[in-house]
C-alpha cells in the first residue's frame, strides 16, 4: 500500500499523508504488540505445565492442541481490527479507503496465518510430543496437501492476484490514475513472492521431511534388531498417523517377540520356527530320531524331606543342566515330566547325526549331573522311527514324538538307575551312530525290559562314566 501511495487518485491519496500516514504507522506498531502479547497469552497456560514437566489435565491437553488455532484467530482478528481503524481514521473518504484497504487486509491476513502455521508447526513440536499420549486421534493440523496449497497461495496466488488487481484498477481508473505507473508496486509484490516463497518452501519441506526422516531412521534401527526404538508423535495430520502407526507396529513386533519367546520356552525354538514358517509337511511326519530320556532317582523321598521351594530350586537346576547339554548338541527338549525330561534328536528338524549327538549328549550330561547335590539319576537312549507332530485339540495342542523308541528309552533310564555308570543305550541307537561314537561304548549283552516281549541289546560308555 505504501508503494502504491503516490499512484492513488482522489481521496485515497490522503490516507498516505500527514496524520493519516502516522495513524497507519501507529496501527502497525499496535498490531505487532497485540500479536506478541496475544501469542504469549495463548501459549502461557501450556508452558506452566510443560516447562516444569508436570502432568497436564485433560483441559490443559485440549488447550495445548488448540494453540495453532487460537494463534490463527488472533492474527485474523488483529488484521481485521487494523483495517477497521484505518477506515475510521479516514472516515471522510471511508468508502474509497475501505476499497483500497480490503485487498491488503485479505492478502495480509492469509499470508500471516499461513506463515505462522508453518513456523509454529516446528516450534511447538516438544509441546505436541508431551501432549500426544493424552490426545485423541483426530487430525487438527493441516496435512501435506494443505501445506502445499498454503505455499502456492503465498508464493503464487496472492502476488499474482495483487498484480492483476493493480493492472485492472489502473486500466479502469479505479483509485489509480490511468496514466499512473504501477511498476514499483508490482516489483514489490514480485520481491515478496520470491523471498516469501523461499521461506515458505523451506518451512513446508522441513515440516514434511523431518518426521519422515525420523521414521526412516527408526526403521533402520528396527532393521538392525532394535525393537525398542520409537518415534516422537508431534504431528496432528496424516504424518502424525504415520508416526503413531509406526509406534503401534513396534509395539506389535515387541508383543509378537515376547509371545514367541514365551512360546519357545514352552515348546522349543525349533517348533516355534516350524509354526511360523507354516511348513505343513513337518506338522505330522514319521521319521528317524534318537531319544534321550533322563529320570531322577529318589525324588519322592527328597520332596518329602525338603521344603517345596527347595525342591523347586533343585528341579530347576536339574532341568537347566539338561537343556544346556541338549542344546549344545542340537537336540530338542520336548517335555519335562515331573522329575524327568525327554529330549529328541532329529525332530522337528532332520539331522543325519541324530544318534551320535544323543549319545554324546548322554555322556556329557552324566558328568554334569554328578556335580549336582542331592540327585541321583538314570539316562536311557534309543533310536528308530517315530511319529513326530502335533497332537491334541484344535484349541490346544502340543508337538510330541510317539513310538517304541520313546518307551524303550524310558525303560532304559529306569534300569540305568541301578547301573553304576547311570547310562544305558539300546543297540538301535548305537548302530545308527558314527564309528567314532560307537568306539566309546561297550556292549553289556541283552536284557528283557519291563513291558516288552523281546530282549534289548544294551551298551554303556566304555570308560564307565
Amino acid at each position: 500500500m505504501t508503494a502504491l501511495g503516490r499512484e492513488t487518485a482522489g481521496p485515497a491519496r490522503s490516507m498516505f499523508e500527514g496524520r493519516h500516514a502516522a495513524a497507519i504507522v501507529a496501527v502497525v506498531i499496535a498490531a505487532i504488540v497485540a500479536v506478541a502479547v496475544g501469542s504469549v497469552v495463548t501459549i502461557w497456560p501450556t508452558l506452566r505445565w510443560f516447562v516444569p514437566g508436570a502432568e497436564p489435565t485433560r483441559a490443559q491437553l485440549r488447550s495445548a492442541t488448540r494453540i495453532g488455532r487460537r494463534q490463527s484467530l488472533l492474527l485474523i482478528t488483529v488484521w481485521l481490527a487494523s483495517g477497521a481503524v484505518v477506515v475510521l481514521v479516514n472516515l471522510d473518504s471511508a468508502v474509497t479507503v475501505a476499497a483500497l484497504t480490503a485487498p491488503a487486509i485479505v492478502f495480509g491476513s492469509i499470508a500471516a496465518v499461513c506463515t505462522a502455521m508453518l513456523l509454529t508447526l516446528r516450534t511447538l513440536r516438544p509441546i505436541t510430543v508431551a501432549a500426544a499420549p493424552g490426545m485423541d486421534t483426530g487430525d487438527t493440523a493441516p496435512g501435506v496437501l494443505a501445506r502445499l496449497l498454503s505455499m502456492w497461495v503465498l508464493c503464487c496466488a496472492l502476488p499474482s492476484l495483487g498484480s492483476a488487481l493493480l493492472i485492472v484498477a489502473r486500466a479502469n481508473g479505479w483509485l489509480i490514475d490511468k496514466s499512473a505507473s504501477v511498476e514499483v508496486p508490482v516489483l514489490v509484490l514480485s520481491l515478496i513472492a520470491v523471498l516469501w516463497g523461499l521461506r515458505a518452501i523451506i518451512l513446508v519441506s522441513r515440516s514434511i521431511s523431518d518426521p519422515l526422516r525420523d521414521v526412516v531412521d527408526a526403521m533402520a534401527e528396527v532393521e538392525h534388531g532394535h525393537l525398542d526404538h520409537t518415534v516422537d508423535v508431534y504431528e496432528r495430520s496424516e504424518i502424525g498417523r504415520l508416526q503413531s502407526g509406526f509406534n503401534r507396529m513396534i509395539a506389535g513386533l515387541q508383543e509378537r517377540n515376547r509371545i514367541q519367546d514365551l512360546f519357545g520356552r514352552n515348546v522349543g525354538a525349533d517348533v516355534v520356527r516350524l509354526l511360523v514358517q507354516r511348513e505343513e509337511s513337518l506338522y505330522r511326519d514319521v521319521r528317524e530320531v534318537a531319544i534321550l530320556f533322563v529320570d531322577l532317582a529318589g525324588s519322592t523321598q527328597f520332596a518329602a524331606s525338603r521344603p517345596p521351594q527347595d525342591v523347586a530350586d533343585v528341579l530347576n537346576h536339574f532341568f537347566q543342566t539338561v537343556v544346556t547339554a541338549v542344546d549344545r548338541h542340537g537336540g530338542f527338549v520336548n517335555k519335562f515330566q515331573g522329575d524327568a525330561a525327554l529330549a529328541v534328536f532329529g525332530a522337528p528338524l532332520d539331522s543325519p547325526t541324530a544318534a551320535s549327538d544323543a549319545l554324546a549328549t548322554a555322556r556329557e550330561l552324566a558328568l554334569d549331573m554328578r556335580q549336582l547335590p542331592y540327585l541321583d539319576f538314570g539316562i536311557g537312549l534309543s533310536a528308530g522311527p517315530v511319529f513326530a507332530g502335533f497332537v491334541g485339540a484344535l484349541s490346544r495342542f502340543e508337538y510330541t514324538v510317539i513310538g517304541d523308541p520313546v518307551n524303550e528309552a524310558a525303560r532304559l533310564a529306569d534300569r540305568a538307575k541301578a547301573y553304576h555308570g547311570r547310562i544305558l543305550t539300546s543297540g538301535a541307537a548305537l548302530t545308527r551312530a558314527d564309528d567314532d561314537e560307537r568306539a566309546l561304548w561297550s556292549s553289556l549283552g541283552s536284557v528283557l525290559l519291563r513291558g516288552r516281549s523281546a530282549a534289548t541289546a544294551i551298551s554303556a560308555p566304555a570308560d564307565g562314566t
